[in-house]
């Protein structure tokens, strides 16, 4: 059986094997910019919107120059609006403007810009990790699982993390619902794809009668 979860593993990665920040156009790395970048894609994804939208409107603002919170800081309402619209993010676009701004401004005051700072507040406690994140304007539980999840590709004391989409999406193809199990199935640098991955079969993203079928011819 470990040798069917690994091949369906493999399927699936070879299948879907793109973070959502790599679909968003981050180049996620341990560095100030790419993680702001990330902490915003998570507080679009954090809405009851399609996943495709919140990455095309995380694309569009940066596209715009909001790459920092610096920049989205300066950038006016109406900006964050227009970038939001652009990305067909309509129904939360005032709200989530608004949100923008004031975690930049956060992110700015109390971690300097760098959410590395966060990082090492948290001193590898996830729980600690997840209340600091909570603290961010339209980031609950949900978005903190979400920076996590994408985060542990560039935090390697945050592997594995699975959050609840992340093992729904392993049940409906019979691999092992818990972390420690899927991380067994994979190189540790693929465990944060795989996360990913398992999401948009959980999401419908990916069909897992097609994933297991491929895996077993």
């Amino acid at each position: 059986m470990a040798a069917d979860d690994r091949r369906t593993a493999r399927v699936l990665l070879e299948r879907q094997g793109r973070t959502y920040a790599e679909e968003a156009g981050i180049r996620l790395a341990d560095r100030p910019a790419p993680l702001y970048q990330l902490l915003v894609l998570a507080t679009l994804l954090s809405t009851r919107i399609r996943a495709s939208v919140a990455v095309a409107a995380a694309r569009e603002l940066i596209a715009a120059g909001y790459r920092t919170p610096q920049a989205m800081e300066a950038a006016s309402w109406q900006d964050r609006v227009d970038a939001l619209g652009r990305g067909h993010y309509r129904r939360y676009d005032e709200r989530t403007a608004t949100m923008l701004g004031t975690g930049a401004r956060l992110c700015l005051d109390r971690w300097r810009g760098d959410l590395r700072r966060l990082h090492r507040e948290a001193d590898g406690d996830r729980q600690a990790l997840r209340r600091l994140l909570t603290e961010f304007p339209g980031i609950g539980p949900t978005g903190a699982d979400i920076f996590l999840r994408e985060a542990q590709t560039v935090w390697p004391d945050v592997r594995p993390y699975a959050d609840r989409r992340t093992l729904s999406g392993a049940k409906r193809l019979g691999l092992p619902a818990n972390p420690q199990g899927l991380a067994g199935l994979v190189g540790e640098d693929e465990f944060g794809r795989l996360a990913a991955a398992l999401v948009r079969v959980a999401l419908g993203q990916e069909s897992a009668a097609e994933v297991t079928r491929t895996a077993a011819g």
